[in-house]
């Protein structure tokens, strides 16, 4: 069997001399072109004959270089072991080579926790995980393909090589795609085992890298926003300030476009409280600590020296509305950022199980002054635990919430009249219209179950701006792009009921209302009050006065009844409480939501912080 060399160049090397045994694919000849070297093979197992050319030898492409006698195999393999005693190794038994084996040492050092004992030890000291924990308890099983997991922190200028790789794995935070109940998701997690989670040079360069992927490939992401803030101590840059910096630009443009859940827990600082704020669901630990600036920045600042448990509390953040959710640990935390990806992917569960309907017969006290419990109202009506309320502390007089009818997610406000009656103050408002741009973002339904006697008044309550606030619902209802169902389950009235239905009775996709419902302009005593006041301030006997106002509230109150009112077509239907499910399934089959703009992947703009 004739071999011909495969290119033209010189012989560089001669592995087997005229009359060596060779196994199949063994190399005999080195040919070197272009400064790269060939190997030129036996392409079976025999005996080498006629060797033609020797060690610096110019060849042509096609030239007859040597021939493989076959035959003799047995002979032939014994030269060939003789030859080459690696041959008599087992296949798999491979030795790693030098290259291979300082990269599988420096991927140990950088991915695997254990290599850094003291570290973790300090950190599980904190009753905290290691970013690399958390990311594993996010993400599905085997699914998570990590970026930049090599790259060190920009500090050569100051820091052996050796020190980095020892001290800064990854420059301070992990970043990759893996998939979360199925769905591919970026994962960005601050490290504060190094460098205190602070955002760096290649840190920021890692931030954007996985960004713009999530931006590319409408990827979902997930914050673990843990970190001291911008870091003063990079030295390898050309930059002086460090703020041609495109990370918050780049993790801003996302809003609108896919989800973004925010995890705090411990510190949470200066930038990376930053990146946490615009989030569309944040969700914090009982111990972190949050704020635009941490200590060090404060105290250099002249504003006085603080603990960081001082800076931003969970006891602050929580009622002032900028924590959504709080989690007894890391470990509950990312369970609900598992749940409200579920919510926000708008996709349905197949099994599901609710309450008893007939219950929603009784869910509103007869006394029409007797306040009810609206999340337990919520509870009965929507599937079996399936109910996230979001910013519950904040805002009290609305209740916004993640919830599930027959497996399909949507987003629900209910006025809570155990909160000024369920009025609608300047922070309810806002709570209630930011709720309300999350889930038309991302397709969400919205049912709005109403008892409400209206806006917050008073000079209180304008001292808070409530003008503008309020408005904020009108405005966000009225560009709504997901269907919008309205339930009136007791109270409607004025200009709060009309916010609470989107802007008008006949703006939702349908205006259901129960027979404990009451609509007018405003509260029916009130009305009555203040319509008559010169009857009522004419009549001199105050138990005969009131008895007046008894008898008027009553036939008003039957004017003003739900049943009375579908008479006029001002409401879609009157229903049974224990129909309320049924009839909403039935306008969601009707109503399905309408896909995204398709230039743009978005339904709205963005989403807005507040």
């Amino acid at each position: 069997m004739q071999i011909e060399s495969p290119l033209t160049g010189v012989v560089a090397e001669v592995l087997a001399a005229e009359g060596t045994g060779v196994r199949a694919g063994a190399a005999v000849l080195v040919v070197e072109a272009m400064k790269m070297h060939h190997e030129v093979v036996a392409p079976a197992a025999g005996v080498v004959r006629e060797l033609a050319v020797a060690v610096g030898e110019q060849v042509a492409e096609g030239q007859r270089l040597f021939r493989v006698e076959a035959g003799a195999a047995a002979e032939a393999g014994a030269a060939a072991r003789e030859a080459d005693p690696a041959a008599d190794a087992d296949d798999d038994a491979h030795a790693i080579r030098p290259d291979l084996a300082e990269l599988l040492e420096r991927r140990r050092r950088a991915q695997d926790d254990a290599a850094r004992p003291q570290a973790v030890a300090k950190r599980h000291a904190t009753g905290l995980r290691t970013a690399r924990e958390n990311v594993a308890d996010l993400c599905d099983p085997g699914s998570f393909n990590e970026y930049g997991a090599l790259t060190l922190a920009a500090q050569r200028a100051r820091r052996s090589l050796d020190e980095l790789i020892e001290k800064t794995p990854g420059d301070g935070i992990v970043t990759g795609v893996g998939t979360v109940g199925g769905r591919r998701t970026a994962v960005l997690a601050y490290d504060y085992t190094v460098l205190a989670g602070t955002q760096g040079i290649r840190n920021h360069r890692k931030t954007d890298r996985l960004l713009e992927l999530a931006e590319r490939h409408r990827l979902p992401v997930v914050l673990f926003a843990e970190g001291g803030g911008g870091r003063p101590g990079d030295t390898d840059s050309s930059e002086l300030f460090h703020l041609v910096v495109p990370s918050f630009h780049t993790f801003a443009r996302l809003s609108g476009l896919v989800p973004r859940v925010g995890i705090a827990s411990g510190r949470c600082f200066a930038g990376n409280a930053a990146l946490l704020g615009c989030c569309d669901v944040v969700i914090a630990t009982p111990e972190a600590s949050v704020g635009m600036g941490g200590p060090a920045m404060i105290e250099g600042g002249g504003l006085g020296s603080f603990a960081p448990e001082e800076v931003g509390p969970v006891s602050v953040q929580e009622p002032n509305g900028t924590l959504d959710v709080v989690a007894a640990d890391e470990a509950e935390a990312v369970a609900l950022a598992k749940r409200v990806l579920s919510y926000l992917r708008a996709d349905a569960l197949p099994d599901w199980t609710c309450a008893d309907q007939m219950l929603l017969r009784d869910a509103i006290p007869a006394d029409p002054k007797r306040v009810h419990d609206a999340r337990a109202l919520l509870a009965t009506l929507a599937d079996d635990d399936s109910v996230l309320e979001l910013r519950p502390a904040f805002g009290r007089t609305v209740i916004t919430a993640f919830a599930r009818i027959e497996g399909r997610p949507l987003g629900v406000i209910a006025n809570d009249p155990r909160h000024l009656a369920g009025a609608l103050d300047a922070d309810g408002s806002d709570k209630a219209a930011r709720f309300m741009q999350l889930c038309d973002a991302f397709g969400l339904p919205l049912l709005s179950l109403v008892d409400t006697p209206g806006f917050m008044v008073g000079p209180d309550s304008e001292r808070t701006a409530a003008v503008r606030h309020t408005s904020r619902m009108f405005l966000t209802a009225a560009t709504l792009t997901v269907p919008f169902l309205c339930v009136i389950v007791r109270r409607a009235f004025g200009l709060g009921a009309q916010a609470m239905a989107g802007g008008s009775l006949h703006a939702p996709a349908i205006t259901l209302a129960w027979p404990s419902g009451e609509l007018g302009a405003m509260g029916v005593e009130g009305a009555v009050r203040l319509a008559l006041r010169g009857e009522l301030a004419a009549i001199a006997d105050e138990t005969e006065r009131e008895q007046r106002v008894q008898d008027l509230v009553a036939a008003v109150r039957a004017q003003s009844s739900a049943l009375n009112a579908a008479t006029y077509f001002e409401l879609d239907d009157v229903i049974d409480p224990a129909d309320t499910r049924m009839r909403l399934v039935q306008t969601l089959d009707a109503t399905p939501v309408p896909p995204p703009d398709p230039a743009s992947g978005r339904r709205r703009t963005l989403v807005d912080a507040w």
